[in-house]
């Protein structure tokens, strides 16, 4: 008796196992389905293209062509743009590089006889018709620009970029350099993390003056998820990049080092959270702020996409994302952070609560989570997180930079970053549904 019930019992798993097995490939493929045939995304991906066709400045209000920028939007731009225009592009970059290897934040092409703002531009001998600056608060340049030269090889098998010649040093070398700037120029040796100045999740303005986007004698040191983490991502691109054992080993040596300490510094185990920064030597906040209470958006989907959480840990994020778009009005988890800074803490008046990096909801950051729920698998709450992102493309016929509380579109209205990422979401969709034409994601 004991093993006919044995048997019954396997039988009754294995039929449930079968029924659970035609149960999900029924929901994929129904999911799939929608994916495909979502007007939406094919309006998002024909006005993206457009957009990106006309040029690599950010936006619409800026004449700059920005590397953090750039380096979302690149893989798309080679869908439109020639590829070698697209390339030359990149080396500007490398062209303009500082002595010291630092990169810089973005430059303008300067028509021949017409003067620029000399004060915060400046110009390289032997670069003409180029200027260029530096948002020095933040250090996420030399990490941007190493990942935008692996999508560009990702998207079109084009290694020859990398034994470039500028000035006698190699693309390869020049990226090298880029790192040694950021160990010898921007690193705690006491944390073993990138430093930089206090700023709003991955933003780039500081609270103590004004502007806030160069250091200065009031600035306060920190450290924080963003800039680490997209080290982490640029260390693993320039270990894949790299053609010597040691070399590869060195950076892999090194990621290793610099995830440790990541977790071991930011992470909050308790809260389930990465704290907002690490102080070097004091906060510009009133002493009675508790800035732990704050959870930063952005700066938690760059981590994730440096493979610092667990799958768990992925989704029970996205939650928390959920609970402070409902719990703020936001909406979507584009929100940069909940709750926000309040009034006053930053000097620049367009940081005040829910405005622009302190709480605007940028589709830049929110579909970056987007993208990194489908590749942990949690495919109906990515479609559920890109929806609201998508409709107000439609709805304001346009990409803007960042949304308000109330969803009112603000900043540039042909924002590239935003149309860049949020393309690139559709297509980790599309890809997961069959699509296999997003082939530059699986490379």
């Amino acid at each position: 008796m004991m093993k006919k019930t044995l048997v019954y019992i396997s039988l009754a798993m294995s039929l449930m196992a079968c029924q659970k097995s035609e149960q999900q490939s029924q929901d994929k493929s129904q999911l799939s389905k929608e994916i495909k045939e979502n007007p939406d995304y094919d309006f998002v991906e024909k006005k993206g293209l457009k957009v990106l066709s006309t040029g690599f400045n950010a936006g619409d209000g800026y004449g700059e062509v920005w590397v953090r920028d750039f380096n979302t939007f690149i893989t798309h731009s080679l869908k439109v743009i020639d590829q070698q225009e697209v390339r030359r592009n990149l080396l500007t970059f490398f062209r303009i590089q500082g002595d010291d290897g630092n990169i810089a934040d973005g430059f303008v092409i300067v028509p021949k006889g017409k003067p620029y703002d000399s004060l915060y531009y400046h110009t390289k001998a032997g670069v003409e018709g180029i200027v260029f600056h530096k948002n020095t608060v933040e250090t996420d340049q030399e990490s941007s620009l190493i990942q935008s030269v692996y999508k560009y090889i990702q998207a079109t098998g084009d290694r020859s970029i990398l034994t470039e010649q500028i000035e006698g040093q190699t693309l390869l070398e020049r990226m090298e350099s880029a790192v040694n700037f950021l160990l010898t120029s921007r690193f705690s040796e006491q944390y073993g993390l990138l430093t930089g100045a206090t700023t709003s999740d991955w933003g780039d303005v500081q609270p103590e003056h004004d502007w806030g986007v160069e250091i200065d004698e009031n600035t306060h040191f920190s450290i924080d998820i963003y800039d680490n983490a997209m080290f982490l991502i640029a260390l693993q691109n320039l270990s894949e990049m790299e053609t010597a054992a040691p070399k590869i080993a060195q950076w892999q040596k090194l990621h290793r080092q610099i995830a440790k300490a990541t977790m071991a510094q930011l992470w909050d185990e308790k809260a389930q959270k990465f704290i907002p920064h690490l102080y070097l030597d004091g906060s510009p906040f009133p002493e009675d702020f508790n800035e732990n209470e704050i959870y930063y958006h952005g700066g938690t989907a760059v981590a994730i996409e440096a493979g610092l959480l667990t799958k768990e840990q992925v989704l029970a994020a996205y939650h928390k994302m959920q609970e402070n778009v409902k719990a703020s009005g936001a909406p979507s988890i584009g929100l940069t952070m909940y709750p926000t800074y309040p009034e006053g803490y930053f000097k620049n008046k367009g940081m005040y609560p829910y405005g622009y990096q302190n709480g605007g909801d940028w589709t830049w950051f929110g579909a970056r989570m987007v993208i990194q729920l489908v590749k942990y698998g949690y495919v109906n709450e990515a479609v559920e997180a890109l929806e609201p992102m998508v409709k107000r493309v439609k709805e304001n016929n346009g990409f803007y930079e960042w949304y308000s509380v109330d969803n009112k579109p603000s900043g540039s209205g042909t924002f590239r970053g935003s149309a860049g990422v949020l393309m690139t979401a559709i297509d980790a969709l599309r890809l997961w549904g069959g699509d296999e034409t997003q082939h530059f994601l699986t490379k």
